[in-house]
C-alpha cells in the first residue's frame, strides 16, 4: 500500500531564510500632492508620526519611510518613491506598508488594485489606517475597489474644477506664458510679457534666414557655428526647437490659447487641440518681434517646402496604410496570416501576390496553401461587394431584425431588468456604507457585519447577471456593427466598378482563404460572404 507523507509549506521566513522569530519589517507610504508650504508642513508630520509610530512597536522593525513630496497621485510614472517602495518589496525587504489613507496610496483605481494585487503576491500586506483595511483580509479586494472608486471622483472633480478655472482664464484673455523656456520674451512684475533684446535678435535672424532660402538644418549649423546657445543654454539647436519658433503665432504679437488639452485627468498626457475644445485667439497681446507679414510668409514657404519633399502628414499616413490587405487575409488551413511579396520583381512579368506566412517561413510540407495574386484578390472582393450591395435589403435587414429581437427579448425580460436594478441598489449601499466607515460614523463591528451582508447578495446577483450579460453585450455589438454597414452602403450611389481600398476597410474584418478559388469575407459585423470563383487561364478574369 502506498504511504502519503504531507510535507508541510514553508513560512515565508523559511523561504527567505530568515529566523521565524525576526520582527515584521514595516515601512510607511506618505504623500503630499503639491509643494505648497501647508502641504509640505504635512508631509513632515507624517514622517516623523511613522517613525514614531514603526519605533515604538517592540515586533516590528522599521524598514523605512517612503515620502513623495508635491508630486499627483492620480498616476505612479513620476512617484518615485512609491517605484523604489514596489522595487525593495520586490526584493524581500518588506512585509507590512502603512499608510494613511487609499487616496494617499493612489487616485487611481486601476494603479491602487494593481500595485495591491502585485505586493499580495509578494506576500506584502498595506494597511490603510483611515479606512481600517488590510490586504491580506479576504474582504480587502471589493473594498479596496469601492475605495478606489470613491477617491478617483474627488480627483476628478479637482481636475474638472481646475480645467474650468484654466478655460475662465482664457475666455478673458489671460496669458501666462513660462518665459525661462521661451527664447526672446521675459515677464514682467505682472506677469505680462515683455522683448528681451538680446534673445529677440536671434529670433529675427531664425526668421530672416528662412525667408532668404535657408533650410531649418542651415540655420542650426550656423547658430552651432556663432556659438548661440539655446533658451535654456545649450550649445547644440535641436531641429523641433527651431520649428517651433518658426511656427509660433507669439512672435508677432498675438497668442493663441489652448493649443494642447489633457484628455485624460488620469494620465495628464497632453494631445494637441485639433478641434477638441474650443481655442482662444488673443490679438495684439503683447508687443511683437517680428511682422505678421513675415510670420504668414514663412508659413506658406514650410508649406511648400513640404509638399515639394512629399513630407505632407495625410501623405505620410497613406504611404503608412496603402496596403488595404496587410492584416486581414488569413489561411483557412494553419490560420496565419498572408504576407503581401513581389514575383518577378526584376522582369517586366513581376506580380503582386499574397502567400501564407507558414509557407514562406516553413515551407510547403508544414502548410500547402498557394499564393493569390493581388489583382484576384481584388476582382472577388469587388464582385462579393456587389452582389451585397444590390441585396442589401435582402441580406441585411432581416439579419439585423433577427438580432434586433433577440437583443430586445433579453433585455426586456422581468429577471434581466431586476438584477441591473438590485446591483445598482446593492453597489450604491456599499459606496454610503464606506463613506460612514471613512468619517468614523460608525462602529466597525457594524460596518464588518452590514458589508458581508451586502457582498453575499452582491456576488449571488453578478453570477446570475453574468451568465446571460455576454450573450446581450455581444449581440448589441453585431447590431451596431451591422446598422454602420447599412448605413454606409445607403450612403453609396452605385455598385463599384473598380476596387475601392476605403470601401474594403470601412466594411470587412478579413479574408479567410479556404483554396484559391474559394474565400471568405467576414463583415465586421460577423456576417460572412463566400465566394467560389474559377480563373480563366492567361488573363486576370473569373467565372
Amino acid at each position: 500500500m502506498k504511504k502519503v507523507t504531507a510535507i508541510a509549506a514553508k513560512t515565508r521566513e523559511e523561504i527567505q531564510g530568515r529566523p521565524q522569530e525576526a520582527r515584521l519589517r514595516v515601512c510607511a507610504y506618505c504623500r503630499v500632492s503639491s509643494d505648497s508650504s501647508g502641504q509640505m508642513e504635512s508631509f513632515n508630520t507624517q514622517v516623523a508620526y511613522y517613525t514614531g509610530y514603526i519605533n515604538n512597536r517592540p515586533e516590528w522593525e522599521l524598514a523605512g519611510i517612503y515620502a513623495d513630496g508635491g508630486i499627483s497621485g492620480t498616476g505612479r510614472e513620476l512617484r518615485t518613491e512609491f517605484n523604489r517602495l514596489l522595487k525593495d518589496c520586490e526584493h524581500g525587504e518588506i512585509d507590512l506598508i502603512i499608510t494613511k489613507s487609499i487616496s494617499r496610496f493612489a487616485r487611481n483605481t486601476a494603479d491602487c488594485l494593481e500595485a495591491v494585487r502585485f505586493l499580495k503576491s509578494l506576500g506584502v500586506a498595506v494597511y490603510f489606517e483611515r479606512e481600517n483595511i488590510n490586504t491580506m483580509d479576504a474582504e480587502s479586494e471589493l473594498i479596496l475597489s469601492i475605495l478606489s472608486s470613491i477617491a478617483q471622483e474627488e480627483s476628478r472633480s479637482i481636475s474638472e474644477n481646475i480645467r474650468w478655472s484654466v478655460q475662465k482664464r482664457f475666455r478673458r484673455g489671460k496669458v501666462r506664458v513660462t518665459t525661462s523656456r521661451f527664447l526672446g520674451y521675459d515677464s514682467d512684475e505682472r506677469g505680462e510679457l515683455v522683448i528681451n533684446p538680446v534673445e529677440a535678435e536671434i529670433v529675427k535672424r531664425i526668421f530672416k534666414e528662412y525667408i532668404a532660402g535657408n533650410s531649418i538644418r542651415d540655420i542650426k549649423r550656423g547658430l552651432e557655428g556663432d556659438g548661440i546657445k539655446t533658451v535654456t543654454g545649450l550649445d547644440k539647436w535641436p531641429e523641433a526647437t527651431l520649428r517651433s519658433i518658426l511656427t509660433n503665432e507669439k512672435y508677432y504679437g498675438d497668442a493663441l490659447l489652448q493649443k494642447t488639452y489633457t484628455p485624460d485627468y488620469l494620465t495628464h498626457k497632453k494631445k494637441k487641440n485639433k478641434g477638441e475644445i474650443p481655442l482662444y485667439h488673443v490679438k495684439g497681446n503683447h508687443e511683437p518681434i517680428i511682422s505678421k507679414e513675415d510670420f504668414e510668409r514663412v508659413q506658406k514657404l514650410m508649406a511648400e517646402r513640404a509638399a515639394e519633399y512629399g513630407n505632407l502628414p495625410e501623405q505620410r499616413e497613406k504611404y503608412a496604410k496603402q496596403y488595404a490587405f496587410s492584416g486581414r487575409i488569413f489561411c483557412g488551413s494553419c490560420g496565419a496570416a498572408f504576407k503581401r511579396r513581389t514575383w518577378n520583381s526584376k522582369l517586366r512579368s513581376k506580380q503582386i501576390v499574397w502567400q501564407c506566412s507558414t509557407y514562406i517561413k516553413e515551407g510547403k510540407a508544414h502548410c500547402s496553401m498557394k499564393a493569390l495574386d493581388d489583382i484576384t484578390l481584388k476582382k472577388v472582393f469587388l464582385r462579393a461587394f456587389n452582389r451585397l450591395y444590390k441585396n442589401k435589403e435582402a441580406i441585411l435587414k432581416p439579419f439585423m431584425e433577427n438580432v434586433q429581437n433577440a437583443l430586445l427579448d433579453e433585455l426586456k425580460s422581468e429577471p434581466v431588468k431586476a438584477i441591473d436594478a438590485s446591483l445598482e441598489d446593492i453597489t450604491e449601499q456599499m459606496k454610503q456604507l464606506i463613506r460612514l466607515q471613512i468619517k468614523e460614523d460608525i462602529e466597525p463591528e457594524v460596518f464588518q457585519s452590514e458589508y458581508r451582508k451586502l457582498k453575499a447578495e452582491l456576488d449571488r446577483l453578478r453570477k446570475e447577471r453574468n451568465s446571460i450579460g455576454w450573450v446581450d453585450d455581444r449581440r448589441e455589438e453585431i447590431l451596431k456593427r451591422t446598422e454602420k454597414i447599412y448605413d454606409y452602403l445607403q450612403g453609396m450611389e452605385d455598385m463599384l466598378t473598380e476596387f475601392d481600398d476605403d470601401v474594403f476597410k470601412a466594411l470587412v474584418e478579413r479574408i479567410l482563404v479556404i483554396s484559391p478559388t474559394h474565400l471568405k469575407f467576414e463583415l465586421k459585423n460577423r456576417l460572412v460572404l463566400e465566394e467560389k470563383f474559377i480563373k480563366k487561364k492567361g488573363i486576370h478574369g473569373l467565372q
